[in-house]
């Protein structure tokens, strides 16, 4: 009997021990979550062997709530192209633990074929494993009859082009099948100086038995160095539809190299202009039907150069002589575009000014050009029929106003001849200047009375009469214009003074800014929209001044935050649009200024989720 005690107290015993030790195993397996657990970045790939233009997606995990700004993918593009990034967050609560996982699936093309490693990438604090990714050669697309479904192919003009010399660029895009996201690359090389020629062409072509729908851009391209200039080859990226699904696919051209010549040596110019066809053209045009003595004509030279910019034109200049002077206009530059090219024209506008009676003759207009048709030195001249200027009017004087000869040589010339050789020491000195430089002086503003030389008593002409009378009306009209002007200041200062300030005319309803402040918390979060205008203005002008305060917007240039100004616009669309001001919510607003007036962030519910999930 003792004996089956005792066994019953051991049973017992036993019972309890077990119990004891499998609550301790519970218990440490139910702490693990909060000890175990560390944090970590897993990295994988869909497929770690893909072929040339495969898309390829990265996932990456992170089972942390403080990832920061994600995922730092910058050592990714030195070998691939980021296409997309998406990203999903799960969250699971269990009885004495809770897991955060954040998922972020990036779509990646590989740039080239190789074997590339994916490096580590760093999320917060924690980094990924490196991955291996083997890119091989793909198989060339082909459809049914063995053509390629798109093809890029460029075309130049001239392979071997002279210094600047024009040079026309086609770049043609074959497609057979409809492209998704295409994207057709521009040519560009720092040597040259590249611009459209014309809108994009259509057309379609058969090739080995397929159609293909033919887009055609056109380019001009101006070297700017001689020697060696290759353009890249340009390339189209787009995603068709195949039978396997989608593809991103990425086609180019093959390279072109120009091989640019430099200015011959025979060129006798520094003004170099390489151009297949040069005209020039000029007219001397009357702006009277008789033309005397310091009247103005009109110069016109037009220059037109086949295949070539119009400033690559090499600009003429003209001298004053001593029979005219010269005062030219700003050059006009105009071009036309066809399918040959760019032709270039200048329209060169020069005033005349003769300061001699007789035959009035225009320099030859000359121009030097590489006639690249012929790869020879051309000259290109045009002249200009000449028109005879008459003499000034002769005026009577007494005959004891006229000098008598300096000498026996001098006694036959006639004295308007003396006269012109008085002023023909100016005229010279103003025509050493070229055409660009020479500006109308002081003296050369009225240049019909330059040759004329009137003795104090010589009766006045009419015309002189003319110029005194024009000459006091608008001196009388001058002195007119100043009393009105002088009147009207005085009259403006009283009427200054009479105008009341801003103080005075909207007083200031509050008496200080903190309560005004108040006002307009209150008047922002009752959603009164017809009155924040004036509750704005009442606060804002405790803050700076009424002198610097007068609208809305002086609050938005003062405050210097984006937020609020922001927030203003909204408010303002709102007031003066026509839908219901009952729309509006002012509680934004309201914590905006709060924001701006405490320099401390207002922590809104949706801020202390972010605390609690940062990627909420």
């Amino acid at each position: 009997m003792v004996t089956m005690r005792l066994f019953h107290s051991d049973f017992a015993l036993g019972r309890v021990i077990r119990h004891t030790l499998v609550a301790m195993i519970a218990l440490l397996f139910a702490s693990l979550p909060f000890y175990a657990h560390a944090e970590s970045v897993v990295a994988s790939l869909d497929k770690n062997n893909v072929a040339e233009n495969q898309v390829v997606q990265l996932t990456l995990r992170a089972d942390f709530t403080n990832t920061g700004k994600g995922p730092d993918l910058s050592a990714l593009k030195e070998n691939f192209d980021v296409l997309g990034q998406s990203q999903n967050s799960q969250f699971s609560f269990n009885v004495g633990s809770n897991t955060a996982l954040t998922y972020w699936v990036i779509s990646l093309m590989p740039k080239s074929v190789g074997t590339f490693e994916i490096p580590a990438i760093k999320i917060g604090d924690q980094a990924s494993q490196p991955l291996k990714l083997i890119v091989h050669n793909a198989p060339q697309l082909l459809d049914n009859k063995g053509n390629p479904p798109v093809m890029v192919k460029t075309h130049i003009s001239q392979n071997s082009p002279y210094l600047q010399q024009q040079v026309i660029l086609s770049e043609q895009l074959y497609t057979s099948v409809s492209l998704q996201n295409a994207n057709l690359s521009s040519p560009s090389n720092p040597d040259l100086v590249i611009e459209r020629l014309s809108d994009d062409q259509m057309a379609y072509q058969t090739i080995n038995g397929t159609r293909y729908q033919v887009l055609t851009r056109q380019y001009l391209v101006f070297p700017q160095k001689s020697g060696q200039i290759s353009i890249a080859p340009q390339s189209v990226r787009a995603m068709i539809n195949t039978a396997s699904g989608n593809r991103i696919i990425k086609v180019q051209s093959d390279p072109i190299d120009l091989q640019v010549l430099p200015i011959p040596p025979s060129y006798p110019r520094d003004n170099w202009l390489p151009s297949s066809s040069v005209t020039i053209t000029t007219k001397l045009s009357k702006t009277s039907a008789t033309p005397k003595v310091g009247d103005t004509l009109i110069w016109d030279i037009e220059v037109t150069a086949k295949n070539a910019l119009p400033e690559q034109i090499p600009q003429m200049t003209f001298e004053s002589t001593a029979g005219y002077k010269l005062y030219p206009q700003p050059i006009k530059f105009t071009s036309q575009k066809n399918s040959d090219g760019i032709t270039g024209h200048q329209s060169i506008k020069i005033e005349v000014v003769p300061t001699q009676s007789g035959p009035l003759t225009m320099p030859t207009a000359t121009l030097t050009y590489w006639d690249t048709n012929k790869e020879e030195t051309a000259t290109v001249s045009a002249t200009t029929n000449p028109i005879t200027i008459a003499a000034l009017p002769a005026t009577s004087t007494p005959k004891t106003a006229t000098p008598p000869p300096e000498s026996n040589e001098e006694a036959g010339k006639p004295i308007a001849h003396k006269t012109t050789q008085s002023s023909k020491k100016v005229i010279d000195n103003a025509s050493n200047a070229p055409i660009s430089l020479a500006k109308k002086s002081e003296k050369d503003a009225s240049p019909a009375a330059a040759p004329i030389s009137n003795n104090d008593s010589t009766p006045w002409s009419w015309r002189q009469y003319t110029i005194f009378t024009l000459a006091s009306l608008l001196t009388i009209m001058v002195i007119a214009w100043l009393v009105l002007f002088i009147r009207r200041r005085k009259s403006s200062a009283n009427s200054e003074d009479s105008v009341p300030t801003l103080q005075e005319f909207a007083p200031l309803m509050s008496n200080d800014e903190s309560s005004a402040f108040r006002t307009l918390i209150q008047c922002c979060r009752q959603d009164n929209l017809a009155e924040l205008r004036s509750h704005l203005l009442e606060w804002s002008r405790h803050r700076w001044g009424d002198e610097k305060i007068k609208s809305v917007d002086d609050i938005k240039r003062l405050a210097s935050s984006v937020k609020l100004t922001q927030l203003l616009m909204e408010a303002e669309l709102m007031m003066y649009s026509n839908q219901p001001s009952n729309q509006w919510q002012g509680t934004p607003l309201a914590e905006a200024l709060e924001e701006y007036k405490s320099g401390q962030p207002k922590k809104s519910q949706a801020s202390q989720l972010k605390t609690l999930y940062p990627n909420f």
